[in-house]
């Protein structure tokens, strides 16, 4: 893309962008590459307007402007493009709702995410990650083993014990179903919310069958607590969801489905960047046997052969530098779609009312300004010696302002603890050819997963 002139609007100027000719290829690279189109973006400069038909998208990419639209004037900003179309998918839950309704949401669960309980799950996520490892290393020696499915499992296993105190291995197809739900919020988003759900496309119909099999795991998880002596009385989101949407106002039917979306989008959300992070982190890991064998190294000398603890966590120190760089190269949440309610001004950009704003942290990650050699892997510039004076808002794998991501200490430990006690036992290796392609969802997964081999550590 080539830029074409500001002219002034309002308070501000008007960002640079792509002459309209441009959009056929611009919308080509919505539907099937969208980090190249963010890449594109950022290489025009930190403040970019992109028109694509009927939207036009404000693509911002300094820390400050970062700061501004998600913490300092984040009132302004409501959900964005993809999030409001994934509404149609996702129902209103934590991650597309807005204003009262997700601020009653916040106050819900954020209890169940505090610092004390946390650290009181450490055991569980130690747990399921040994169970991780009797996995593989029943592999050990035979053919690849898709790395990202058996991860989707431990994060549902984490998530299960550890959010809802539930069992969720009996439910085998929630990972497959919520593939279907990415794929229709993405064709939402690339849509326009244009297409009825109605139309039998094939996708569509994956969806709605899917839809219907998370409904009936939402239903079981209910009537299973509800069974239960005690019922709803616990302190895990489970208990607590049913006991904030058992007195809706709307009515018993708007309780029921307000519950469902948000059990929904608590399932999605609690194990999708998770499995997501991980399988980056082993794929960068096998590219960088140097940072494996200090992983290794670290795990041995502070855990020996237990399984970790909570207190581990200050310890593992090249661990959580490791997982931090992975997540820099590989957000999770690789965009942060807003739509600006009123008229703004950022850094003298002129952001008319109605507008969709975007922050991706996946070009934000490899600003030159602000990252050395940013296509590197380097977990060392997450050390003791590393990067102090960064800008807070350089690096957000985890969103920032009051949208910032509730189980960011959950899955941090669950990360940290697992890479450390795969790699302590095993090498994971990707067959030589394959290619490792990311895929930008909901999350910045994997496309088509991981598979790699799998042998005792040398």
């Amino acid at each position: 893309m080539t830029p074409h002139g500001t002219r002034r609007h309002g308070t501000g100027r008007t960002p640079p962008g792509p002459p309209r000719r441009a959009l056929p290829g611009l919308l080509k690279k919505l539907a099937t590459d969208r980090l190249a189109l963010m890449r594109e973006a950022a290489d025009l400069g930190d403040a970019v307007r992109v028109s694509m038909g009927p939207k036009t998208l404000y693509v911002f990419n300094h820390p400050d402007h970062a700061k501004h639209v998600l913490a300092d004037n984040s009132a302004n900003y409501h959900k964005g493009i993809g999030l409001v179309e994934a509404r149609r998918a996702l129902g209103d839950g934590l991650l597309t709702s807005d204003g009262e309704r997700w601020r009653a949401q916040r106050r819900t669960i954020q209890p169940v995410f505090q610092h004390k309980r946390v650290a009181g799950q450490a055991d569980v996520v130690a747990e399921e990650a040994a169970k991780l490892v009797a996995r593989l290393r029943a592999h050990e020696g035979g053919a690849p083993v898709d790395v990202v499915r058996e991860l989707t499992g431990l994060t549902l296993g984490v998530l299960g014990h550890t959010l809802l105190d539930a069992d969720l291995t009996a439910h085998a197809t929630v990972a497959h179903d919520f593939e279907a739900v990415q794929d229709q919020a993405m064709f939402e988003m690339v849509s326009q919310g244009l297409v009825p759900m109605w139309v039998p496309l094939p996708h569509q119909l994956r969806f709605r069958r899917a839809r219907r099999r998370l409904r009936e795991v939402v239903d079981h998880l209910v009537v299973e607590r509800g069974g239960r002596p005690g019922g709803a009385d616990g302190d895990d989101a489970l208990s607590r969801l049913i006991a904030s949407t058992r007195l809706d106002a709307a009515g018993p039917r708007a309780g029921r489905q307000r519950l469902h979306d948000e059990l929904v989008t608590l399932l999605l959300a609690g194990h999708e960047t998770t499995a997501s992070t991980l399988g980056w982190t082993f794929h960068l890991l096998d590219r960088h046997p140097e940072a494996r064998a200090r992983v290794r190294e670290e795990a041995v000398t502070v855990l020996g052969d237990r399984a970790p603890c909570y207190e581990d966590l200050r310890r593992l120190t090249y661990t959580t530098a490791v997982v931090q760089e992975a997540m820099r190269l590989y957000p999770p949440v690789w965009i942060l779609p807003r739509r600006a309610q009123g008229a703004d001004d950022v850094d003298g950009w002129a952001v008319p009312p109605g507008s969709d704003v975007l922050i991706c942290p996946y070009t934000l990650h490899r600003h030159p300004d602000f990252w050395d050699a940013p296509e590197r892997f380097a977990p060392d510039r997450f050390g003791p010696d590393g990067g102090g004076d960064r800008p807070r808002y350089a690096y957000l794998p985890f969103g920032a302002g009051p949208r910032f991501c509730v189980g960011s200490n959950l899955g941090m430990m669950e990360a940290v603890f697992v890479t450390a006690a795969v790699v302590r036992e095993l090498t994971l290796s990707t067959p030589p050819g394959h290619r490792v392609i990311p895929e930008p969802m909901l999350s910045l997964r994997v496309r088509g997963g991981l598979p790699m081999t799998v042998r005792a550590a040398a």
